[in-house]
């Protein structure tokens, strides 16, 4: 059995290396620190940023700069601007970050979002 306490501790993002994710359109740059069952990331992506895929991974995404549009596959789509976040559980959703402008979020996932 896997531990998956998580002592306190604190996180310097100066510190994590950025790892690039090239979109449809556009550039990621990612910062992650992985615990067990559970994801953490600083992502960044660039002006004219579309992701290359639709995702159905459930994630609690927070904006902390810019504007970025969540699309979904069924054409509805919302917009996040600095301060605001979504939530969603695997499998919930199809969906997909486009931004004109640029935008820097975190973005939380994990085995805590599966479907029970």
């Amino acid at each position: 059995m896997h531990n998956k306490n998580i002592p306190f501790q604190t996180i310097d993002w100066s510190k994590i290396p950025k790892t690039e994710h090239k979109g449809e359109t556009g550039v990621a740059h990612w910062q992650t620190v992985q615990f067990d069952g559970l994801r953490l990331r600083i992502v960044e992506y660039s002006e004219d940023y579309r992701a290359d895929h639709w995702c159905e991974k459930g994630h609690i995404v927070h904006c902390l700069e810019g504007e970025v549009v969540n699309e979904q596959k069924d054409g509805t789509y919302s917009i996040l601007t600095p301060g605001m976040s979504y939530v969603v559980s695997d499998e919930l959703s199809s969906h997909r970050s486009v931004t004109k402008t640029g935008v820097k979020l975190m973005i939380i996932d994990g085995e805590f979002l599966r479907l029970k």
